[in-house]
């Protein structure tokens, strides 16, 4: 059972505590002082945060025995907010500046009033961009933005060659700014998404939209009949099977959430030297491909689609839902 606390309005956070039978944490709200910025750090009165996948999928134990380092742990990697207090050695920051930051796997702590940033991970918000649009960049824009760059090699000025990409699960986090993104680059794009999400990852720009629930959704059979040259795999249990008749003769299929299987599978096909790849992706953050992205929303190039917002002291709420895995867009937690 989860155990709601009061809420103080300076001491406030959600957090998850390790129970003595194992990885099983618990969700409460407790009040704890509010963190001190260390050297290189910041400190963010918190104004939105987002929630993603990692975040439940720690509490859950996936990421065991590497994250959390310690409980209780405050959860949650995005936040968008206004800079308190700055730690030894922050010389781009200062008290009031509107900001936006990636926090850590290590660390979290976005799920609170207050959280302690890496100036090295922040970047400035612009005034014309919300703390919503802001917080939900992070993890799943530099997510897209990373796997079309750096493992697609799209170049997002429209410069490169033409190609055709395919996005799964594009209604969501992640796919919703991989399929703006991808149009931003010379690309023909193919997504999937459930029936209800058709026309909004059509408005989104993609060429062409599959309910995966239908035949050809299923087998993510291309409606135009094209081969895809990438792949954004935004979504989970579609094998290797299914993908591999429809890429072209390099295709890759970029994995943004690796399991085991893919793993076994790109060793397999580097041991063959198959030309069409399964790829395991890791984001890295940037703090330069941050900032892209934040100008990108303040030119009107990107949007952060809001699927619901919920107040701190509902913050089991805002779990709940990120957990079902059926958002469009992205889900914030306010305090």
């Amino acid at each position: 059972m989860q155990q709601i606390a009061t809420l103080s309005s300076e001491k406030a956070s959600y957090q998850l505590k390790m129970m003595w039978q194992g990885w099983d944490p618990q969700g409460k709200h407790v009040e704890v002082p509010i963190p001190i910025p260390k050297q290189n750090e910041i400190l963010v009165k918190v104004e939105a945060s987002s929630l993603n996948q990692v975040d439940w999928k720690m509490q859950k134990g996936y990421m065991r025995p590497l994250y959390p380092r310690k409980f209780p742990h405050i959860p949650v990697l995005d936040v968008a907010g206004e800079v308190i207090e700055i730690g030894p050695g922050v010389k781009n920051f200062k008290a009031g500046d509107k900001v936006v930051s990636y926090l850590g796997l290590q660390v979290g702590g976005g799920l609170a009033e207050y959280a302690v940033a890496k100036e090295s991970l922040t970047v400035a918000r612009p005034q014309e961009v919300s703390a919503a649009d802001a917080a939900g960049l992070p993890v799943a824009g530099l997510t897209a933005h990373q796997a079309l760059t750096d493992f697609a090699g799209i170049k997002l000025d429209g410069s490169g060659k033409r190609v055709n990409v395919l996005i799964t699960a594009a209604s969501g986090g992640v796919g919703h700014y991989a399929v703006q993104l991808a149009k931003l680059g010379n690309t023909h794009v193919t997504a999937t998404c459930g029936a209800r999400n058709i026309d909004f990852v059509k408005s989104l720009g993609a060429d062409e939209v599959l309910d995966y629930k239908t035949p050809d959704g299923a087998a993510l059979k291309s409606p135009s009949g094209v081969k895809y040259d990438f792949v954004v795999h935004c979504t989970t249990d579609i094998p290797w099977s299914t993908f591999k008749p429809t890429l072209s003769a390099n295709g890759k299929v970029i994995d943004i959430t690796p399991s085991t299987s893919t793993f076994m599978t790109f060793g397999a096909n580097l041991l063959t030297f198959s030309k069409k790849q399964l790829v395991p992706m890791i984001v890295s953050a940037k703090r330069e491909n941050l900032n892209f992205l934040v100008n990108l929303v303040k030119e009107g190039k990107l949007k952060t689609v809001i699927d619901s917002k919920y107040p701190l002291s509902k913050a089991e709420d805002a779990w709940d839902s990120c957990m079902r895995c059926h958002a469009t867009g992205k889900i914030f937690v306010e305090p």
